[in-house]
């Protein structure tokens, strides 16, 4: 016997993070940029530029398979500030809502006044899985 999460409990998790703790199905959620590690309540590091969230869409999971954005997310455009982005968090709301997970950018991403930014993926999953 293989150890490890089933594919059916992976996705059953994922698609209740994707959905806030909601009924299983597409819903939006929000994406926040960051210079820095977002932190346990992901409030941490807020981009000065670009703090405004923007409504995304992630894609069920089936068989275990990892969330991932059905469409990019974005532009933010910079509001004045020179800064590196490193991080992003995922929220259920435009303004407060639930934190739901934060995750660091692959690479940072140096912007400055009027540079715009669009996240073109992101994937969520959970491991180990059984195979």
């Amino acid at each position: 016997m293989a150890e490890g999460l089933s594919s059916g409990l992976v996705s059953n998790l994922l698609n209740t993070l994707r959905a806030a703790g909601a009924a299983f199905g597409p819903i939006s959620t929000y994406v926040q940029l960051h210079t820095a590690s977002p932190g346990a309540a992901g409030t941490t590091a807020v981009s000065a530029g670009a703090g405004t969230r923007i409504a995304a869409v992630l894609s069920g999971s089936s068989g275990g398979s990892a969330l991932t954005l059905s469409a990019d997310v974005g532009p933010w455009t910079n509001g004045g500030s020179s800064e590196t982005l490193s991080h992003l968090s995922v929220w259920s709301a435009a303004s407060g809502g639930t934190f739901e997970f934060s995750i660091a950018l692959s690479a940072s991403k140096t912007w400055a006044a009027a540079d715009t930014f669009t996240l073109k993926t992101l994937s969520v999953g959970l491991s180990p899985q059984a195979t």
